[in-house]
């Protein structure tokens, strides 16, 4: 009996979308690199299909991650995304956020880091 995806899945998926797009990979190359289409990787992102252990640590090592990170943020308790998974999904779901987020993830200082998050948000006034 085939076992339908469930909100871990989902979880999955989105941190395997984050990270793609956080190292500038498209879905294609990813696919590529896995054997498969690039139909198969947005169904992974999605949730729409699960991801079975052995392909989840070829992902990982194609993304250059732990396997663990695609777990993190996620709670067994967990029913719907968090207010930061859906401001995240809804980030990277534009242009300009997935530019935003490569950018980010390329700066490797941590206090320039910290630097650009004061400055955004003393411009939004949070």
């Amino acid at each position: 009996m085939k076992k339908s995806p469930n909100d871990a899945d989902r979880h999955i998926g989105r941190q395997i979308r984050a990270r793609r797009i956080a190292i500038g990979m498209s879905q294609e190359r990813l696919g590529e690199l896995l054997g498969l289409t690039f139909q198969q990787i947005q169904k992974y992102e999605k949730g729409i299909n699960r991801v079975g252990a052995g392909r989840l640590l070829e992902i990982g090592a194609f993304l250059q991650v732990p396997i663990a990170y695609f777990y993190e943020g996620l709670s067994e308790y967990k029913t719907s995304p968090g207010p930061e998974e859906t401001i995240a999904s809804m980030i990277l779901a534009t242009s300009d956020g997935q530019r935003l987020a490569r950018a980010f993830s390329a700066i490797d200082k941590t206090q320039i880091r910290r630097k650009i998050i004061e400055l955004m948000e003393a411009m939004s006034g949070i």
